[in-house]
Protein backbone atom coordinates (compact mmCIF):
# COMPACT_ATOMS: atom_id res chain seq x y z
CA UNK A 1 0.00 0.00 0.00
CA UNK A 2 1.46 3.60 -0.49
CA UNK A 3 1.46 6.07 1.55
CA UNK A 4 0.40 9.54 0.66
CA UNK A 5 0.70 13.03 2.49
CA UNK A 6 -2.81 13.37 1.87
CA UNK A 7 -3.93 13.53 5.84
CA UNK A 8 -1.43 16.04 6.89
CA UNK A 9 -2.21 18.40 4.01
CA UNK A 10 -5.34 17.97 4.69
CA UNK A 11 -5.53 18.69 8.39
CA UNK A 12 -3.21 21.98 7.64
CA UNK A 13 -6.37 22.84 5.28
CA UNK A 14 -9.04 22.40 7.55
CA UNK A 15 -7.48 23.81 10.49
CA UNK A 16 -5.70 26.82 8.60
CA UNK A 17 -9.51 27.40 7.22
CA UNK A 18 -11.18 26.74 10.46
CA UNK A 19 -8.66 29.24 12.16
CA UNK A 20 -8.75 32.29 9.55
CA UNK A 21 -12.67 31.76 9.54
CA UNK A 22 -12.85 32.12 13.55
CA UNK A 23 -9.96 34.81 13.99
CA UNK A 24 -9.97 37.18 11.18
CA UNK A 25 -13.58 38.47 11.63
CA UNK A 26 -12.32 39.08 14.65
CA UNK A 27 -8.94 40.75 13.67
CA UNK A 28 -11.18 43.14 11.14
CA UNK A 29 -13.50 44.11 14.20
CA UNK A 30 -10.92 45.02 16.19
CA UNK A 31 -8.26 46.65 13.88
CA UNK A 32 -11.06 48.27 11.58
CA UNK A 33 -14.14 48.74 13.16
CA UNK A 34 -13.63 49.38 17.06
CA UNK A 35 -10.92 51.61 17.42
CA UNK A 36 -11.89 53.74 14.55
CA UNK A 37 -15.80 53.86 15.99
CA UNK A 38 -14.24 54.84 19.33
CA UNK A 39 -14.77 51.30 21.28
CA UNK A 40 -11.41 51.02 21.86
CA UNK A 41 -8.92 53.66 22.96
CA UNK A 42 -6.51 54.20 20.36
CA UNK A 43 -3.41 53.06 22.30
CA UNK A 44 -4.76 49.48 22.40
CA UNK A 45 -2.42 49.05 19.47
CA UNK A 46 -0.04 51.29 19.94
CA UNK A 47 3.70 50.41 18.97
CA UNK A 48 4.68 49.29 23.04
CA UNK A 49 1.76 47.57 23.27
CA UNK A 50 1.59 45.40 20.42
CA UNK A 51 5.18 44.94 20.92
CA UNK A 52 4.83 43.21 24.44
CA UNK A 53 2.30 40.90 22.95
CA UNK A 54 4.86 39.29 20.86
CA UNK A 55 7.55 39.48 23.51
CA UNK A 56 5.11 37.28 25.47
CA UNK A 57 5.27 33.19 24.71
CA UNK A 58 1.47 33.23 24.33
CA UNK A 59 1.57 35.74 22.14
CA UNK A 60 4.47 34.45 19.81
CA UNK A 61 2.13 31.60 19.68
CA UNK A 62 -0.95 33.05 18.67
CA UNK A 63 0.69 35.28 15.91
CA UNK A 64 2.72 32.05 14.52
CA UNK A 65 -0.75 30.11 14.28
CA UNK A 66 -2.33 33.56 12.95
CA UNK A 67 0.10 33.26 9.82
CA UNK A 68 1.52 29.57 9.85
CA UNK A 69 -2.34 27.79 9.51
CA UNK A 70 -3.45 30.20 6.81
CA UNK A 71 -0.84 30.00 5.20
CA UNK A 72 -0.93 26.23 4.28
CA UNK A 73 -4.88 27.18 3.76
CA UNK A 74 -3.61 29.29 0.98
CA UNK A 75 -1.57 26.69 -0.66
CA UNK A 76 -3.71 24.07 -0.86
CA UNK A 77 -6.65 26.67 -2.50
CA UNK A 78 -3.82 27.77 -4.54
CA UNK A 79 -3.09 24.24 -5.99
CA UNK A 80 -6.59 23.03 -6.73
CA UNK A 81 -7.36 26.57 -8.18
CA UNK A 82 -4.27 26.29 -10.55
CA UNK A 83 -5.70 22.78 -11.01
CA UNK A 84 -8.96 24.26 -12.29
CA UNK A 85 -7.73 27.05 -14.35
CA UNK A 86 -6.14 23.98 -16.29
CA UNK A 87 -2.59 23.84 -14.99
CA UNK A 88 -2.14 20.14 -14.98
CA UNK A 89 1.48 20.16 -13.85
CA UNK A 90 0.18 18.84 -10.33
CA UNK A 91 4.16 17.75 -8.78
CA UNK A 92 5.52 21.60 -10.46
CA UNK A 93 2.21 23.60 -8.85
CA UNK A 94 2.33 21.62 -5.54
CA UNK A 95 6.41 22.06 -5.48
CA UNK A 96 5.58 25.89 -5.00
CA UNK A 97 2.62 26.38 -3.37
CA UNK A 98 4.16 24.03 -0.09
CA UNK A 99 7.38 25.37 -0.76
CA UNK A 100 5.68 29.29 -0.52
CA UNK A 101 4.11 27.96 3.32
CA UNK A 102 6.79 26.25 4.28
CA UNK A 103 9.06 29.13 3.48
CA UNK A 104 6.69 31.68 5.29
CA UNK A 105 6.56 28.99 8.16
CA UNK A 106 10.32 29.58 9.06
CA UNK A 107 10.55 33.18 8.07
CA UNK A 108 7.62 33.45 10.82
CA UNK A 109 9.99 31.48 12.78
CA UNK A 110 12.67 32.89 12.73
CA UNK A 111 11.10 36.41 12.58
CA UNK A 112 9.05 35.81 16.07
CA UNK A 113 12.47 34.37 18.08
CA UNK A 114 14.46 37.23 16.90
CA UNK A 115 11.71 39.18 18.46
Amino acid sequence: MARSHKPVIWSLFATGGTFAAFVTPVMILITGLAINFGLLPAEALSYERVLAVVQNPIGKGVVFLAIFLPAWHAAHRLRITAHDFGIRADKTVMTVCYSLAALATVVTIFVLLSI
